[in-house]
């Protein structure tokens, strides 16, 4: 990740190091009583997919708005770990030959292709459960680790993220025959009903976490949720693009994808130029929600805006 401006690079390593570090700790087998007891290899399972890298987009900026907020990192590592597990286990079963059927991920095989499809479903499943474990032990006070539960389930359960990926299962299985009933105006609003739900819901519940932890006002938490629904939407967008015109190795997955599959894309209906033109909009939007964090919200807005700029 390579973004100029008023954040440095050094700044995102610094941070990506101490999230990579506290997930490592947490999957360990000595992190807990519960995990000591973890069969062997559902805990590889977990750890191949958790620490085998990334963007940590999601952590960053659960980290980073708790920071524009006022509060502490340190604090806000919980959560920003948990919101990474629930990640990771939606990648894990969005691979499996049941829904994208993908065999890399990350550059390297996916989950189900080195363990199995049945401990791969098991593995995400005990990420999910993980989760909400940490929050509820590891952040506090009791009301804010309540309120993170409550968020995080909200973005990622059966009207958030989970509803996103049935959503778009529909509108695969639908295909041509649907294109050629509905106009493009409709299929586009479809489209974004898609993605609002099952990318953008969990990257909103990332600001918001980050939000809570730092027990920011209830207005300011409504601006950032604002942000995180503008970068959220955003960021799909420029996933339809990569798909399009991305590079396999950068991506570390393949591409070209989501035409073979038949599924509505942003570049498909709009093209490209449109696309590109309607992300830069929304993260101009986005921007606009931290005006009044003045400097303290350089950092996510710089973020946001690598959103559309990035080639992987």
């Amino acid at each position: 990740m390579s973004i100029t401006g008023n954040i440095l690079e050094a700044d995102l390593v610094v941070l990506r190091d101490r999230v990579n570090a506290r997930l490592a700790e947490l999957v360990a087998a000595s992190s807990s009583t519960s995990l000591a007891d973890c069969p062997v290899k559902l805990r590889e399972s977990m750890a191949y997919s958790l620490l085998a890298g990334g963007k940590r987009l999601r952590p960053l900026l659960v980290l980073l708005a708790a920071e524009a907020c006022g509060g502490e990192i340190e604090h806000a590592l919980p959560a920003a770990c948990a919101i990474e597990m629930v990640h990771t286990y939606s990648l894990i079963h969005d691979d499996l030959p049941a829904m994208d059927d993908d065999d890399f991920r990350r550059g390297r095989p996916t989950n189900h292709k080195v363990f199995g499809e049945a401990m791969a479903i098991l593995a995400g499943d005990a990420l999910l459960t993980l989760a909400f474990e940490v929050i509820a032990l590891q952040t506090q006070p009791s009301n804010v680790a309540a309120a993170c539960c409550a968020d995080l389930a909200g973005a990622s359960g059966w009207c958030g993220m989970v509803a996103g990926q049935v959503a778009d299962l529909e509108a695969e299985q639908a295909g041509d025959s649907s294109a050629e009933i509905l106009s493009a105006e409709v299929r586009l609003g479809q489209l974004e009903a898609i993605h609002r739900r099952k990318t953008g819901r969990l990257l909103t519940s990332a600001v918001t976490l980050g939000a809570r932890v730092a027990q920011a006002s209830p207005d300011l938490i409504n601006r950032l949720e604002h942000f995180g629904k503008c970068v959220g939407l955003a960021f799909q967008i420029a996933d339809d693009l990569l798909d399009v015109t991305g590079d396999a190795a950068k991506l570390g997955k393949g591409v070209r994808k989501d035409a073979t599959l038949g599924k509505m894309t942003y570049p498909g209906l709009m093209g490209t130029d449109a696309s590109r033109q309607k992300a830069a909009a929304l993260i101009d939007e986005a921007c606009r929600m931290l005006e009044p964090l003045g400097s303290r919200g350089d950092k996510l807005v710089a973020l946001a805006k690598f959103v559309t700029q990035r080639d992987h």
